[in-house]
């Protein structure tokens, strides 16, 4: 039996019920611009033509209204959204999942180039009420007949000037042929090139116009950088910042509820005030941590983006995207918590190697790059708290009657024939015994041992010798001849599939979060390939790698034994010491 939704903003729409309760459960609150012009429009059938970039909430402004529409009785394809990457669709497929979650028997399915076809074969043959996919996989699975498009109701094209720039235009143009001619058309573009215009007006019927100023000014007010680091390494590194980095109030933001609560305790624990924020807590708890981060008596929350919706702090100067968001939209939401009230913002990436094509996701949609930042050094650390260490004896001098502490000190070097200078180097060891002003420099790199890098940021060691790409099939890889370890792994793909050595450096740069120049010899065989990689790959990087798709083929990865390093050391394992340095993996830094 359907509920009545606790009203929000969006009740003032005509969405369906479970649609409506679930924006009410993400904890949407007021419409933004774009979702209040396109909602109705989008509802009420019109074809449709909105000037947006992603950031602006566009994927809920037309997901919403289409999920509302469907008739959950046919299985057959009744929406059709085109993307130019393989990330905005699963982003856009997941954004419909999390909408229809009350929609029950519905169905969406993701099809792009690199997944299995065998399995969007079966998915298809199931049934999907909305399809998502790159406009290549999509003619293929047209031609193939495996997809029909004879009851689509709607087709979307989002950012449709980023598929104008990949060659799509003429796909694009097939697949609207395909498409019944009584149908609705959204098209979303956050620019309006001559071309896009030429198919709104070839295939689209009397749209209706909209278009929504970019928050690119927005987010270019607030300072963004981002770090690349690990997963097992992360608080190590959230650490070191937040004690070299002056704030105010902090939000942290991370993925799941349960990393709310944990996060937040890891940093109790080294000395902070910080408390979780997430969607179990009452609303009574909710509002007690807030006030507590507005009067100052609490420095950091922990939260997830649905708790953080409408959260509305001045104080807070940093934000730490600890967990990189899924998709951009989020991002711009959760970054427009710092820099209010014409204050200036501060925000904090974590990016994982694996994680490169979200950030580059991210810079495409604000249009302007995140630079990449180096973690604190050793040194850096040192520095710093010696600095602290200075500036509160200077302090204490000043603000303090300390008369008393200087006969304590003369008694105690008269009758413990103790010099001033002995006692002050055993009082200051005393005094940083919990924070020493010697740090070791095996635990400020986080990112060390623990991915395929060598150094954090976007700065590269120097091996001293410039490493030509993968370009041949033998012999010519960076790995030969050079100071970097190497092992080599088979990979299960070869010239019988048609792969080249470009399809290999590629895979390995995107999937490993590996620049291109670091991978070795790239030697092709009949039925398989062989390839060089920096020594010591760790095991979540390994097991990634097994799943990834090149020319319709799984690679499965496998070390060769006996192959540049010691013969029986598993990924991520033990490693001889070579005395020799690792390959350096940078940033997207631009």
């Amino acid at each position: 039996m359907e509920t009545t939704p606790v009203r929000t903003g969006f009740d003032s729409f005509a969405l369906s019920v479970p649609v409506l309760n679930a924006v009410q459960e993400q904890g949407y609150e007021t419409p933004t611009p774009i979702q209040a012009a396109c909602i109705p429009e989008l509802l009420a059938g019109r074809d449709l033509l909105g000037q947006a970039q992603t950031g602006t909430g566009k994927t809920a402004a037309f997901a919403l209204p289409l999920l509302s529409r469907l008739e959950l009785g046919s299985p057959d394809p009744q929406v059709l959204i085109l993307t130019p990457t393989r990330e905005l669709a699963l982003q856009v497929a997941e954004a419909c999942q999390t909408y229809s979650r009350h929609l029950k028997g519905f169905h969406v399915l993701p099809i792009y180039g690199g997944q299995r076809m065998d399995l969007q074969l079966r998915q298809l043959k199931r049934g999907a009420h909305v399809v998502v996919g790159t406009p290549g996989r999509v003619i293929d699975h047209l031609k193939r007949g495996t997809l029909k498009l004879d009851r689509i109701r709607t087709l979307v094209l989002d950012e449709a000037d980023e598929m104008l720039k990949m060659g799509f235009i003429e796909e694009i143009e097939w697949i609207f042929e395909q498409a019944p001619e009584q149908r609705q058309v959204a098209l979303f573009s956050a620019t309006m090139p001559a071309a896009i215009r030429k198919v709104t007006k070839k295939y689209l019927r009397q749209p209706v116009e909209i278009k929504i100023e970019s928050k690119s000014k927005t987010v270019s007010a607030i300072d963004q950088v981002h770090y690349t680091v690990t997963r097992q390494h992360k608080m190590d590194a959230l650490t070191r910042i937040l004690e070299v980095e002056p704030f105010d109030g902090m939000i942290v933001f991370v993925r799941t509820k349960l990393a709310t609560v944990e996060v937040a305790d890891k940093l109790e624990a080294h000395g902070f005030a910080a408390e979780a924020l997430n969607g179990d807590m009452n609303q009574a708890m909710r509002e007690r941590t807030v006030e507590r981060l507005k009067q100052g008596n609490l420095d950091i929350v922990v939260a997830t983006d649905v708790a953080a919706r409408g959260l509305d702090v001045e104080r807070i100067s940093h934000v730490v995207n600890y967990d990189i968001p899924n998709d951009p939209e989020s991002y711009v939401h959760r970054i427009g918590r710092t820099g209010r009230a014409g204050r200036k913002g501060r925000a904090l990436l974590f990016v994982q190697p694996r994680e490169r094509h979200l950030l580059k996701a991210i810079e495409r949609s604000i249009r302007q790059q995140v630079p990449a930042m180096e973690l604190p050094s050793a040194g850096d650390l040192s520095a710093y708290r010696i600095d602290s260490f200075i500036g509160n004896l200077r302090e204490t001098l000043l603000a303090q009657d300390l008369d008393y502490y200087y006969r304590l000190v003369d008694r105690i070097s008269r009758e413990q024939e103790l010099s001033s200078r002995d006692m002050a180097a055993a009082l200051t060891y005393l005094a940083q015994r919990e924070r020493p002003f010697i740090v070791p420099e095996a635990t400020t790199r986080p990112d060390r041992g623990g991915d395929l890098r060598g150094s954090p940021g976007g700065k590269k060691e120097k091996t001293g010798k410039t490493q030509p790409r993968a370009k041949k099939a033998a012999g010519k890889g960076a790995g030969r001849g050079s100071d970097i370890p190497m092992e080599t792994y088979r990979l299960e793909v070869g010239a019988e599939h048609g792969v080249t050595p470009g399809q290999v450096v590629g895979a390995l740069a995107n999937e490993a979060g590996l620049d291109g120049e670091h991978i070795g010899r790239v030697e092709i065989a009949e039925g398989h390939t062989l390839v060089d990689l920096p020594e010591g790959m760790p095991r979540d990087v390994f097991k990634h790698l097994q799943r990834v798709y090149v020319c319709n083929r799984p690679l499965r990865l496998k070390r060769l034994a006996g192959q540049g390093a010691t013969a029986n050391a598993a990924p991520g394992g033990p490693k001889k010491k070579t005395g020799k340095k690792r390959a350096t993996v940078k940033p997207s830094a631009k």
